[in-house]
């Protein structure tokens, strides 16, 4: 019984091994002419390997490792000339970014170092073309794993940043995909009061973000995607949590939201019905009387 217990399973030797390995490619990383193969080697281990990213934050020299090869790809965004190995290559650093950005453990560091900032230039960019779509999306969900975790410190630290307008504009003219992370992340940032009440401060901030929902109902009228309708109505719902907001959708809430538009796409999604539902409630019900110094803090009509 002693030697069976004294002797490692297969699972445990193989845990054990795996382990070797993961630290080998951490260290990899550091060397350029490695890197590659640690990037994906290690991308592919995000998901099963927990304690991943504190193994990436604290070791030596990794951060910057990484940081280098987001910088080395600034010179393929003008003119756009990003080739699919290249952004395969700096999406796989990204993913490890996210894998930072999700962990309870390295968060708080990771926005310390302002790191998310490095990735506001893929944001920025506008070709089409399947790798700066990939590079957008792929950016965009190492701000979305910022956002899935409600905390404050990570809207605070996003309110001080470009990044409303940089979804806005993803919003307007991104795929699909990266419409609905944009979306999302707009969303979350919206469901903190301090975002809400940064969006309806002033009358330019809310008629930005109205004016590029208004774009993105009308476009789902032509072509409909459950998801993405999904958090474009939970934004306007938030929004009509602001009593000046309020005011401004009773008048340029899209029709399409007040119609049959979007029956069929929202027949199997009873969170969205509910939210639309309760949206068109809130809209209607009858305001009390405005005081003069409310009045005079009133938008008038979205544009």
């Amino acid at each position: 019984m002693n030697n069976m217990s004294a002797q490692q399973s297969p699972a445990n030797m193989q845990a054990a091994v795996d382990r070797e390995k993961i630290y080998s490619w951490i260290l990899e990383l550091c060397n350029p002419e490695t890197r590659e193969n640690a990037l994906l080697e290690l991308s592919k281990k995000r998901e099963v390997v927990p304690d991943l990213a504190p193994m990436l934050w604290h070791s030596f020299g990794t951060i910057a490792a990484l940081l280098q090869e987001i910088t080395n790809i600034y010179v393929a965004m003008i003119p756009p000339t990003l080739t699919a190995h290249q952004s395969n290559r700096v999406c796989n650093a990204l993913a490890l970014m996210q894998c930072v950005a999700s962990h309870p453990e390295t968060r708080s560091a990771f926005l310390q170092a302002h790191v998310p900032l490095f990735l506001y230039p893929f944001l920025h960019t506008v070709s089409k073309t399947r790798p700066f779509e990939y590079l957008r999306l792929t950016s965009l969900g190492v701000i979305g794993a910022l956002v899935k975790t409600d905390e404050q410190e990570v809207i605070t630290f996003l309110l001080t940043t470009e990044i409303i307008p940089l979804c806005l504009r993803i919003m307007e003219n991104g795929s699909e995909l990266s419409k609905t992370v944009a979306t999302f992340i707009l969303q979350k940032i919206l469901l903190d009061d301090s975002g809400l009440s940064y969006i309806c401060q002033t009358y330019d901030r809310f008629s930005h973000v109205a004016m590029i929902l208004g774009k993105m109902v009308l476009s789902l009228a032509k072509d409909p995607s459950a998801r993405l309708l999904k958090h474009v109505v939970r934004c306007y719902l938030r929004l009509s949590d602001n009593p000046r907001a309020r005011e401004a959708l009773r008048q340029c809430l899209p029709d399409q939201l007040r119609d049959a538009t979007f029956t069929a796409c929202l027949q199997e999604d009873n969170s969205t019905k509910h939210w639309l539902a309760q949206l068109i409630k809130n809209l209607e019900a009858q305001p009390p009387p405005a005081s003069p110094a409310q009045q005079n803090m009133c938008y008038g009509p979205c544009i």
